[in-house]
């Protein structure tokens, strides 16, 4: 970018308002959804929406930034995008109806969605190729922080203030966003308008497709999956309109966004990888909340303070890894940062009801700082070779592949988890009979020590006795499960580690080789 070296910093700090403010939005309203559904007495199925639109919208949008970006200007179309984000935000939080809020919430979603690998591409092309690790460090400050804060910090405005502020606090954001974007971000001198007619069929075919595989993600495990007709026809739309696209996109004159870019080996291996590594990070960003507060009781704000050590040792680790960028061989780092989350999960192969925060929170510090180890390398690798006029359909594809992966993370995760917790109790319920001594003795207890002082008659001390029993049965079973899904997840980052071997070893300073796509 034909912009001044002493403002980069400044542009990243642009950059980054606008994907902080995007991540944020994702995750920021999931604790808010009992208060807006108080507010506008709707259904649980009717108050997802608000969650589902967001996401479906995200997803649409992000394939096509890089065309978007090249036909109306990087720095035109990102100014335009923090304009209606913000106003959406606006809207979102002053919406007289459920539906109101669900389309601002799409407006949010597209113009929050391209946000993001514009500020991607912003940044790589502020920051000269020896910088880049920095440059993806300061990406990541809003990618890995963003999930993790969003929930805690809309608990806390929601329970301080009302939930209309989780939307509120983007307007004097994505207001200073702008006045620094207007004043300081330029279009790289590169960039060219396509030219020609616009392929309308490749919009249509990856809103279609995408549209639908988030419909199916998000709405799969409560519509008990392809048991429902409409599970089933957001599947079949989304195979035939990523099929359909797929297809457009190798034979169209001009496609709308250029799949080519996955001809560069370090840029598929490093998408693939960002893939995995969006499963594992959404994964357990929301497992194990989900842990602690149903199983251990605690609150959101103490769900909040697990989680949020991570992200500050996620910060600490991406300042430090950004500097060893091209003095140190990328699969090692990367390789780091696996087996630090191996580590932290495999610490909770071993959880139990009686687990105390200090263990929770040091697992959570260990796959945060593993976290920092492996977004800022496979990020840098994977762009090294990218040619700068590819840059946006890259980091559209690039961000689209890592939201996929959190979405299908969290979609596997909360469907393994209910499936092993059903495994898990028909196996316990196995040793409750009325012949196990163990059963007969804890019964008696609860009958003959607790409940007589509360002044019931023996058939209601006996009823509440077993539904004791069956209560702690069932924490166990979830306990059992939730230990599953960390192996599960173990796996996964397991999985990452052929993919290293695809990435480049370092990007040496000064490295000015062709880039080859």
């Amino acid at each position: 970018m034909s912009m001044k070296t002493d403002n980069r910093y400044v542009i990243a700090l642009t950059a980054m308002l606008g994907t902080l403010m995007e991540v944020v939005d994702t995750s920021v309203a999931n604790v808010a959804l009992p208060h807006m559904q108080g507010t506008y007495s709707a259904g649980v199925d009717e108050i997802t929406w608000v969650i589902t639109s967001y996401l479906v919208a995200n997803a649409v949008i992000l394939p096509i930034t890089g065309w978007l970006g090249n036909h109306f200007g990087r720095r035109r179309f990102y100014l335009l995008c923090l304009v209606v984000f913000t106003f959406a935000s606006l809207g979102s939080g002053a919406a007289p109806s459920l539906w109101f809020l669900i389309l601002t919430r799409v407006v949010q979603g597209l113009a929050g969605g391209a946000m993001v690998p514009m500020s991607q591409a912003i940044l790589l092309e502020s920051f000269p190729k020896e910088e880049h690790g920095k440059a993806m460090a300061l990406f990541g400050v809003g990618v890995i922080f963003g999930p993790i804060i969003g929930p805690t910090l809309g608990g806390w405005i929601t329970d301080s203030w009302d939930w209309r502020w989780i939307f509120y606090i983007n307007i004097p954001v994505g207001a200073l966003a702008f006045l620094l974007g207007l004043a300081f971000i330029e279009d790289p001198h590169y960039l060219k308008r396509a030219e020609g007619r616009v392929d309308y069929l490749s919009f249509l075919f990856i809103a279609l497709g995408l549209g639908g595989l988030e419909v199916f993600l998000n709405r799969g495990e409560r519509y008990d999956w392809l048991e429902s007709n409409f599970i089933k026809a957001a599947a079949a739309a989304s195979a035939l309109g990523i099929g359909l696209f797929v297809w457009r996109s190798f034979t169209a004159e001009r496609p709308l966004v250029n799949l080519h870019v996955f001809k560069n080996r370090e840029f598929a291996a490093g998408t693939g990888l960002m893939f995995l590594l969006g499963f594992g990070l959404y994964g357990s960003f929301v497992m194990l909340p989900l842990f602690v507060q149903h199983l251990l009781g605690y609150t959101a704000t103490w769900a909040g303070l697990v989680l949020s050590p991570g992200g500050l040792a996620s910060l600490l680790a991406m300042v430090f890894v950004g500097n060893l960028i091209g003095r140190v061989d990328t699969r090692l780092l990367v390789f780091i940062g696996v087996a630090m989350n191996v580590l932290a999960l495999w610490l909770l192969w071993s959880i139990n009801l009686g687990v105390d925060f200090p263990y929770v929170m040091t697992s959570r510090l260990c796959q945060g700082f593993g976290l920092g180890f492996l977004f800022v390398p496979i990020t840098t690798a994977a762009y090294a070779r990218i040619r700068p006029e590819n840059m946006g359909d890259a980091t559209g594809l690039f961000n689209l592949l890592r939201n996929e992966g959190g979405s299908v993370g969290i979609a596997l995760s909360a469907t393994f988890l209910s499936q092993r917790a059903q495994v898990h109790q028909t196996a316990l319920v196995g040793h409750l009979t009325p012949f196990d001594p163990l059963l007969r003795e804890r019964l008696f207890a609860l009958s003959h020590g607790l409940f007589p002082h509360a002044g019931l008659d023996p058939s209601s001390v006996a009823a509440l006795a077993q539904g004791l029993v069956y209560g702690e049965l069932q924490r166990q079973s979830y306990l059992l499960a939730f230990v599953d899904v960390f192996v599960l997840q173990t796996c996964i980052f397991v999985g990452l580690i052929p993919l290293l071997f695809l990435l480049r070893g370092r990007t040496k300073r000064g490295d000015d080789a062709p880039p080859r796509a």
